[in-house]
């Protein structure tokens, strides 16, 4: 296989070889292999949760967050916080 960079990249390839980054060109496209092959399995696992998500949603088994939503659960919480804390004040005498 033969692979053409462009003048940038070969710059960029040859001040990692000259800096002691890098020792071959061919260390470079390997690295970007990695890297790319990393990202194409975090981009897999991201469409393999959303398909999860989209699957437990058709069945009913989750809900969508809203701004309303989080709105509600948000005063939910401060009111369930308040209760508590007024059942952990001690009681007047």
């Amino acid at each position: 296989m033969e692979i053409h960079f462009t003048a940038d990249q070969e710059a960029l390839i040859r001040h990692a070889i000259e800096t002691g980054r890098l020792h071959r060109a061919e260390d470079a496209v390997a690295e970007a292999l990695a890297l790319w092959e990393e990202h194409e399995r975090r981009r897999v696992e991201m469409l393999a949760a959303v398909d999860q998500a989209e699957a437990s949603l058709a069945r009913g088994e989750g809900r969508l967050i809203t701004q309303q939503s989080m709105q509600e659960l948000a005063a939910a919480v401060k009111q369930r916080g308040r209760a508590r804390l007024a059942a952990e004040q001690p009681s007047p005498r």
